[in-house]
């Protein structure tokens, strides 16, 4: 038998809140979830404004969020979730899996996408590299984050500093500025002025395109 693998700081488990406008999902989810010993879920609602509020509440380290919600979309509640609690990392679930709607999500703070035809072992994977301040996106995810023209800059990746490509690198996982200045040892302020360099140096103008460049030279792994 394998042996779980807990991720959450001091062998507590990860709080998960799940957010679906499905009774039956929301059950299914909580029942995978809660058969690992290294995950719980501390809420299970129905749409936006229940999920902004439970999060508020109870600080959960993982929402799952569906992305067609009622009263506050997925997108919207996503935004104001990371707004409120930064330390809380977003998973946005949908039927859906184009690049536009995986640039949304991640637009509005989201760390990770899957689709609702995942299965349980990705899902499993997902809240745990999300747990641990990581970004996710599945494998046909990543490949479909690429499956775009390249953008302009990207033959430079080449001439980037070793600090460039560490930014690069722990920016793309999903780490804040405030995360990465701790990480490299460098002021914060350091770091926002290294991220808006780079950006300009390889003409990227969001995080997506961002994300997107990482994965595509091999600088982050996600999925």
């Amino acid at each position: 038998m394998k042996k779980r693998r807990p991720i959450a700081r001091g062998g507590t488990p990860i709080k998960v809140l799940i957010a679906d406008e499905h009774g039956i999902v929301r059950d299914g989810l909580r029942s995978l979830l809660e058969k690992h010993g290294d995950m719980r879920v501390v809420a299970a609602v129905r749409d936006g404004r229940e999920a902004v509020a439970a999060a508020e509440r109870f600080a959960p380290q993982v929402a799952i969020m569906e992305f067609n919600l009622r009263l506050l979309n997925g997108i919207d509640a996503t935004r104001a979730i990371v707004q409120m609690k930064p330390e809380t990392g977003v998973i946005v679930m949908s039927t859906q899996d184009s690049s536009a709607l995986i640039q949304r999500a991640l637009q509005a703070g989201a760390r990770g996408y899957l689709t609702k035809h995942a299965d349980g072992e990705e899902l499993i994977k997902a809240v745990r590299e999300v747990a641990a301040g990581r970004r996710y996106l599945g494998n046909s995810m990543a490949s479909r984050m690429l499956d775009t023209p390249r953008r302009p800059g990207a033959g430079v990746v080449e001439e980037l500093t070793a600090n460039e490509r560490d930014i690069l690198r722990l920016v793309a996982d999903g780490k804040s500025n405030a995360e990465v200045a701790t990480q490299l040892r460098l002021a914060t302020r350091t770091v926002e002025t290294y991220r808006i360099r780079l950006m300009r140096k390889l003409d990227i103008e969001d995080l997506p395109s961002l994300v997107k460049f990482a994965i595509r030279h091999g600088i982050t792994a996600l999925g």
